[in-house]
């Protein structure tokens, strides 16, 4: 083994920067949604005394795991806003599950979307992260919005910006970019992309990802592209839009497509298949 290469690993390990408790980190977003939606639990808490506690340890935890990324005044000063903030977020969390079950068919009640729907699960988990965000906690925003991905196959970057009432309907697929901002009552299928035009390294801290207007349905497989795309209220993009230019509101934007339908009476016969 060359020594330089021994040198210069053993710098890396000097220089690194100290590992995040990620498990730690993911086992506390998931008691933390435990605690506020009893519905995700087997063992709901029977009395405020131990609710107030909970709460309480929730803090005290969150504040020791961000002393690897913050001062400890700091990381102290973040965990108690976090819990000041409790109330809004079970509220916005709330709405979203009650946009959730007025858009799905299928979905039984309220105690199913909270417990089973991947998409709510990935929009709670978003939201705490961008709260994190917002208070600028390095690295563990993005650490959340990871696993909330390895978890529902959605993929909202904790610098999105959505409003409230937000219905992901399946959501496998879905990628929502940093600077993407949403509005209220937007409603995104599965496959669905709001990207950049370009990935290049200068635009970083630039709008690069697009804006969806209020009461904005987007169905399965569009691509919206560009921070200066603009989907006005109450516009409709279709299946498979690709779209990198802004539409105003009311607008019905589709993709059409020629199907070929072909019939036989002996399906054995076919052997031969155009693609």
């Amino acid at each position: 083994m060359q020594a330089a290469f021994i040198h210069a690993l053993a710098q890396a390990h000097q220089q690194a920067v100290a590992p995040l408790a990620g498990p730690a980190f993911c086992r506390l977003a998931d008691q933390l949604l435990q605690l506020l939606f009893p519905e995700r639990t087997a063992r709901p808490l029977t009395s405020a005394a131990a609710v107030e506690e909970a709460l309480t340890h929730w803090q005290t935890q969150l504040a020791e795991l961000l002393n690897g990324v913050l001062p400890a005044a700091e990381a102290a000063a973040v965990a108690i806003t976090c819990l000041e903030s409790l109330p809004r977020l079970r509220e916005a969390l709330l709405e979203d599950a009650t946009a959730i079950l007025a858009a799905d068919p299928a979905a039984q009640g309220l105690a199913e979307v909270i417990s089973t729907y991947p998409g709510f699960y990935a929009i709670a988990l978003h939201r705490l992260a961008h709260a994190l965000e917002q208070l600028h906690v390095p690295r563990v925003p993005r650490l959340l919005s990871e696993y909330a991905h390895t978890q529902t196959g959605i993929d909202i970057h904790p610098g999105a910006r959505i409003g409230p009432s937000f219905c992901i309907d399946h959501g496998t697929g879905i990628v929502i970019g940093e600077t993407a901002v949403l509005g209220a009552h937007v409603q995104v299928f599965q496959g669905v992309t709001l990207g950049a035009l370009s990935v290049a390294k200068h635009m970083a801290n630039l709008k690069r990802h697009p804006t969806i207007e209020d009461h904005v349905v987007i169905y399965a497989g569009a691509t919206i592209l560009g921070g200066s795309t603009v989907v006005g209220s109450h516009s409709i993009i279709g299946g498979n839009v690709w779209l990198t230019e802004s539409v105003p509101s009311h607008s019905r934007v589709y993709h059409r497509a020629q199907i070929h339908v072909t019939r036989t009476e002996d399906p054995t016969a076919d052997i031969v298949f155009s693609i």
